[in-house]
C-alpha cells in the first residue's frame, strides 16, 4: 500500500458524509463509504486491492474500532433502559425464534446450508445504526426504551454468536475463543472499575490534560489491541473484541474526552477506511453472474423486515418493530468473516450486504414515519 493509495482512500471516505449531509433523508455515513469502495474495487474500476496485506490489515484495526464504538454507544447504565430489559427480552426472544425458522426456510429455498447464519442475521438489529437515528428524530417514551432493550440484547447476543455459526465445523473452537475473550472483557470490567472508583481514573485524567499527553487514548489502545490479539490468537474475529471492550466502556461510563479522541481517531479514519476496503473487496457483479443472489439478498431483507414486524402483537408499534430491524454491524461481520474464511458461496457476500442495506432503507422511513406520528400525538395533547 502506497500513500497515493492511502490518500485516495481517505478521499473515498467522503463519500460518505457527501450522502449523509442531507438530514432529511437519514442515509447513514457508512452507506457512501461502501458505496465508495464498490466503485473503486473489484466491482468497479479496480483501483483499490482488497487483498493488499497491509490495506487489509488496517481494515482490520477500523473493524476492531468500529465495533468498540458500537458498543460504547449501548446503554447499559441507563435506569430507564434496564427497567425496559424485561419486556425488551422477551420481545427479543420472541424474533430469536422466528429468525430460526425464516432463516431455516430461506437456507432451505436456495440450498446454501446457512440456516444458523440466516437465522443470525435476521434476528439482529443494529445499536450503532438504530440509536443515532432515535436521538436525530427525538423519539422518546416507553415505547423507544423497551425497543433500545431489545436492540441492545439482539445486538450482543448476535455478535456473539457469529462467530458461532459462521463456521460450524469450528463452532467449538470458535466457542472457546469467544468465551475468553468475554472472560478477559469481565475481568478488564471489574478492573477498571476500581481505578475508577478509586479516583486513579481521574487523576490520570486531570494529568494527561494538563501534559496532553492522551493518555486515556493510549491505554485504551493497548487494551483494545491486546483483546484483539487474544481473539486472533484464539481464531475469534476482533469484532468481538471490539464490541466488548466497548460494552465495558459503556457499563464504567465512557469518559467525555475519550469519547471525542475515539470519534476522532475511528469516524475520522480508520472506520472510513474500514468500510471502503469492504465495498472493494465485495464484487457485486456476482449479482449479475448469480441471478439468485439477488433473491436471496431480497429474501433476507423482507424476512428480517416480517419478522421485526410480528413484535407488534406484543404492543411495539410498527413504524418502531421496522426500525428495529435495521442491521449492518452483523452483516458486515459476517461477510467480513466468511470471506476470509471462505466459506460463503459466489455471490452470498454481496446478497448479505443488499438485504441489510433494504432494512436500512426500510428503517430509515419507519423512523421518519414514528417521528411524524409522535408529533401528531403530541399536538392533540
Amino acid at each position: 500500500m502506497t500513500f497515493d493509495v492511502l490518500a485516495l482512500v481517505a478521499f473515498a471516505g467522503l463519500l460518505g458524509p457527501l450522502l449523509a449531509a442531507r438530514e432529511g433523508w437519514h442515509i447513514p455515513v457508512v452507506v457512501g463509504e461502501l458505496a465508495a469502495g464498490v466503485i473503486l474495487g473489484v466491482t468497479g474500476f479496480g483501483l483499490l486491492d482488497a487483498t493488499d496485506h497491509t490495506f487489509t490489515f488496517m481494515a482490520d484495526i477500523g473493524f476492531a474500532l468500529t465495533m468498540l464504538v458500537a458498543g460504547s454507544h449501548v446503554p447499559v447504565r441507563d435506569p430507564a433502559v434496564r427497567s425496559a430489559m424485561g419486556k425488551g427480552a422477551v420481545r427479543a426472544v420472541m424474533v430469536g425464534v422466528l429468525a430460526a425458522v425464516a432463516g431455516y426456510a430461506v437456507a432451505s429455498v436456495f440450498d446454501t446450508g446457512h440456516a444458523a447464519l440466516y437465522a443470525v442475521l435476521i434476528a439482529s438489529s443494529s445499536a450503532a445504526l438504530i440509536l443515532p437515528i432515535v436521538d436525530s428524530l427525538e423519539l422518546g417514551g416507553t415505547s423507544v426504551l423497551q425497543m433500545t432493550a431489545q436492540i441492545a440484547i439482539a445486538d450482543t447476543a448476535c455478535i456473539v454468536a457469529v462467530p458461532l455459526v459462521i463456521d460450524p465445523g469450528n463452532a467449538v473452537r470458535a466457542g472457546f475463543g469467544a468465551f475468553a475473550v468475554i472472560a478477559a472483557a469481565v475481568v478488564l470490567y471489574f478492573g477498571l472499575r476500581s481505578f475508577h472508583r478509586s479516583g486513579a481514573w481521574r487523576r490520570l485524567h486531570k494529568f494527561s490534560e494538563k501534559r496532553k499527553f492522551a493518555l486515556e487514548l493510549r491505554i485504551n489502545l493497548v487494551i483494545l489491541f491486546s483483546l484483539a490479539a487474544l481473539a486472533t490468537s484464539t481464531h475469534v474475529s476482533v469484532m468481538l473484541a471490539g464490541f466488548a471492550f466497548g460494552l465495558v466502556l459503556a457499563a464504567i461510563g465512557e469518559p467525555r474526552r475519550l469519547a471525542k479522541q475515539l470519534f476522532a481517531v475511528t469516524d475520522g479514519f480508520f472506520a472510513p477506511l474500514f468500510f471502503v476496503w469492504l465495498g472493494a473487496s465485495i464484487n457485486l457483479r456476482d449479482l449479475v453472474s448469480n441471478p439468485s443472489s439477488i433473491w436471496l439478498g431480497v429474501s433476507l431483507g423482507m424476512a428480517t423486515l416480517v419478522v421485526h414486524a410480528v413484535v407488534r402483537v406484543m404492543g411495539l408499534p410498527l413504524p418502531l418493530g421496522i426500525l428495529s430491524a435495521a442491521q449492518l454491524g452483523v452483516p458486515v461481520a459476517a461477510v467480513t468473516v466468511g470471506s476470509q474464511l471462505g466459506v460463503l458461496g459466489d455471490g452470498e457476500p454481496a446478497a448479505i450486504l443488499l438485504g441489510a442495506m433494504i432494512t436500512v432503507g426500510a428503517a430509515t422511513l419507519a423512523g421518519a414515519r414514528a417521528a411524524r406520528s409522535g408529533r401528531l400525538l403530541a399536538g392533540k395533547q
